[in-house]
């Protein structure tokens, strides 16, 4: 199991501690597209509540760990909306609950956006971009602000089907050999799928540990720890490779994979002259002996 997923969702308590990295992300990202003074988010800590834990641009600690709860202020109001919120003037706003007006007013911010970020149907964090000015924020900047949480909730339900294929691979590496041939068809099948999920991850450091979790789902089968050197495959020769060894034609791991069907000719025909293969098959079969697929 990879360490960036928590607890199950929907209906429990969420991944906060997974989803805190990708807001942390999120933020430095919209900092950067839109220049704000401050820029802070956090994820979901319970079922209605969320933990500030991202900040760029604060000059005080008064917003950090702060926990904003469903309704209350104007990050709980777009977590209750599940739609963006904001205010050009943050301590005379009617529309909003003032539960948070004394960390707010320590950090000295006016105009402020909330974006929920929302995946399933359920609200995993937020996004806020603020000025330390009681003025309008422009269309451009609430704009980068829903996108960054666009992105984050792509970024989140990619990272929720990686955790659900790890979920269903869990198994006793030890008891391979004896498992049924139902059961191996399965594991070759998340295999493939882990390794088209890593390709939508946009975060490196992510989507290098589901590359891994892939070498070592398919190295599981191997009798022990000698066996025949590793032929050194790209990572996309190896996502062509593990859906032709599910069976699939150049169209379907092309469709699959979001690639050309001539681009996936190219990387398997790369594929096979590394492995000394002159079939389809003959790849296959020598990828699984050298531990690179299940």
């Amino acid at each position: 199991m990879l360490h960036y997923m928590n607890t199950a969702l929907p209906g429990g308590v969420p991944r906060a501690r997974g989803d805190e990295a990708a807001v942390r992300s999120a933020v430095l990202s919209l900092h950067r597209t839109t220049g704000l003074p401050m820029v802070f988010g956090g994820a979901l800590s319970g079922r209605d509540s969320l933990r500030i834990t991202e900040l760029v641009g604060n000059t005080t600690d008064a917003l950090d760990g702060l926990v904003v709860r469903q309704g209350n202020g104007l990050g709980g109001k777009a977590m209750a909306l599940g739609r963006p919120a904001w205010v050009s003037n943050y301590p005379c706003a009617a529309s909003i609950s003032h539960d948070y007006d004394g960390p707010v007013a320590r950090e000295g911010l006016l105009s402020i956006v909330a974006v929920p970020v929302v995946v399933r149907r359920t609200v995993r964090g937020v996004l806020y971009g603020a000025l330390r000015e009681p003025l309008s924020l422009a269309d451009r900047v609430v704009g980068a602000a829903m996108q960054a949480a666009r992105d984050l909730e792509q970024d989140l339900a990619v990272r929720d089907r990686a955790d659900e294929a790890l979920t269903r691979a869990r198994c006793d590496p030890a008891g391979l050999a004896g498992s049924s041939a139902a059961r191996w068809e399965e594991v070759r099948a998340v295999h493939a799928e882990l390794r088209a999920l890593a390709e939508q991850v946009p975060d490196a450091p992510t989507r290098d540990r589901l590359r891994e979790a892939t070498l070592r789902l398919a190295a599981a089968g191997l009798d022990g720890p000698d066996g025949p050197a590793r032929p050194v495959l790209s990572p996309r020769e190896l996502d062509v490779l593990s859906y032709v060894a599910i069976g699939c034609t150049n169209a379907e791991a092309a469709r699959r994979l979001g690639l050309l069907p001539e681009t996936v000719k190219s990387y398997l025909r790369s594929a096979m002259r590394k492995l000394d293969s002159h079939t389809r098959l003959e790849a296959v079969t020598a990828a699984r002996r050298a531990g690179l697929l299940p």
